[in-house]
């Protein structure tokens, strides 16, 4: 399944290094050098996400890591545990699924579902403190 032409323009716009290509039935997207927030272990890793026949209609499950991204205070991140094979590399599957209505087809796209992770990435990054 090849991704739309709009978004392609939209990982354009948002200035991300990508690569596209089709594994299992799935389009998976990688984008690589992802910034995370502070208080991670890495500064950036290399984001994959797998896109089921079917999207925008059919919301994206799911999103994985390589590298992992751990907090630095080492507290677990929760259901970030498992690693899967997926286009040739080793990835840190981060178990997430969206509940029944916060897709809303025809308005939630790849932009949307970015937004979404670097609010989850956010929201798991410990607080840091700020220099006096």
């Amino acid at each position: 399944m090849p991704l739309p032409d709009e978004e392609l323009q939209t990982l354009e716009r948002l200035e991300l290094t990508y690569t596209v290509q089709e594994e299992a039935g799935l389009t998976c997207i990688v984008i690589t050098g992802f910034r995370l927030p502070a208080g991670m272990t890495v500064v950036e890793s290399d984001l994959l996400i797998r896109l089921n026949p079917g999207f925008p209609d059919v919301p994206p499950d799911m999103w994985w890591f390589d590298p992992p991204v751990m907090r630095t205070d080492q507290v677990i991140i929760p259901q970030t545990d498992h690693f899967e094979q997926h286009v040739g590399r080793r990835w840190q599957r981060w178990s997430r699924h969206l509940e029944v209505g916060h897709w809303q087809s025809g308005i939630d796209c790849l932009e949307s579902f970015i937004a979404m992770i670097r609010r989850e990435l956010q929201r798991q990054a410990p607080a840091v403190a700020a220099c006096a």
